[in-house]
């Protein structure tokens, strides 16, 4: 019998991928226990990105590195078959901040840094880097200090951590990056395709998100432009280059990294593909189906993927905001809001397994009538 694909991202706040996922699971298998069920929750490179790796089989790897303020915090990435899957939001994301506070001049990328080399460690010789919902705006700076490359000043002294720092950059010394980065691959999971500096760019666009207020933005801006000048104008203006702070023009003008539409190298990495050989339907969702969401979210490759191979999708979510016409252009045919049933948001997200088990009742009577 052709299984159900369930293939969602996290319903940020209230529960991970893999939470989503089983409840699903359990909610067709209780109205339609004939269905097999397939689990394969999914990430765009973002937070999560190690969780769905470890899902789909990968070991993780558990070690201590610097947080975006300095502070030791507990992080992870993931292994197999000489592949390491590396996910900034661990070490350097806005979860990271003591307290949550904001630290905009000052957070550091350096935790990812520590990260990737203790990737490079293991026996891997390709290397995905996931950036997404980072709390620095240092330009990979920090990452690149972990690494062993030095940012001197005027004076030959090392700069301090963080953005606002970089305005006084004076030269760059790599010597000290291991030679074991040349013998890896080293792939940006990237679902923006903001340049590094001006409007669009990551100072401007995310530094306001992570504490930053007009003039702390300019401080940044005035910081990345220097350290781009540096490390290599060339770069910033790659598609890219602004994501997580600019922690993707790092990796792109100085790791030699490649960069590639998050989700469709993360369903490459967990195999999505033969998971979907089969599938007689395909759920995916996040917790909110916005006009973001057909920017290279997660539902939205997995929709395309599956409708590629003419498989039907329906989406769960916290709450949808966008028509049945733009869902069906994206390849999604149906979406079932937990808003449906509680309109409250922080109602919905106390009780989301419960009612977003309700709905995939609901979908499952909707579309699995037919059980062959």
């Amino acid at each position: 019998m052709r299984h159900v694909l369930v293939a969602p991202d996290k319903f940020k706040g209230s529960l991970t991928a893999a939470e989503v996922a089983a409840t699903v699971a359990d909610a067709v298998t209780r109205r339609r226990p004939e269905v097999p069920v397939r689990l394969l929750p999914v990430a765009d490179g973002g937070d999560g990105t190690v969780d769905a790796a470890v899902a789909a089989g990968f070991r993780r790897v558990r070690t201590l590195v610097s947080g975006p303020t300095g502070q030791p915090v507990p992080a992870s990435f993931a292994t197999r078959g000489g592949t390491a899957v590396v996910e900034l939001a661990e070490a350097s994301g806005l979860h990271r901040l003591p307290g949550g506070t904001p630290a905009p001049l000052t957070a550091t990328s350096a935790g990812t840094g520590e990260l990737i080399a203790a990737a490079l460690r293991t026996d891997c010789r390709r290397l995905v880097l996931g950036v997404g919902g980072s709390a620095c705006t240092d330009g990979g700076a920090g990452m690149l200090s972990a690494l062993g490359a030095r940012l001197l000043d005027g004076a030959g002294d090392e700069l301090p951590p963080g953005g606002a720092a970089l305005r006084g950059l004076d030269r760059l010394d790599l010597s000290g990056l291991p030679s074991r980065l040349s013998d890896v691959d080293i792939e940006l999971a990237c679902d923006v395709d903001n340049p590094l500096l001006g409007p669009s760019g990551a100072a401007a666009v995310y530094g306001p998100q992570k504490g930053a207020g007009p003039a702390e933005v300019t401080v940044l801006e005035d910081g990345l432009r220097r350290w781009s000048e540096v490390a290599g104008a060339e770069y910033a203006g790659v598609p890219g280059a602004g994501a997580a702070g600019g922690v993707g023009f790092a990796a792109l003008a100085l790791l030699g990294a490649t960069r590639r539409d998050g989700i469709g190298l993360l369903l490459d990495l967990l195999g999505f593909d033969g998971a979907l050989r089969g599938a007689r339907l395909v759920v995916t969702g996040e917790g909110s189906l916005d006009e973001q969401t057909l920017r290279g979210k997660a539902p939205a490759g997995v929709a395309r993927a599956a409708a590629e191979a003419g498989v039907p999708v329906a989406a769960v979510a916290g709450r949808c905001l966008l028509s049945g016409d733009r869902l069906r252009e994206a390849g999604i045919g149906s979406a079932y809001a937990l808003t449906d049933l509680e309109p409250d948001p922080a109602r919905c997200m106390a009780d989301a397994r419960g009612l977003l088990h309700r709905r995939v009742i609901q979908l499952a009577d909707d579309l699995l009538e037919d059980a062959s």
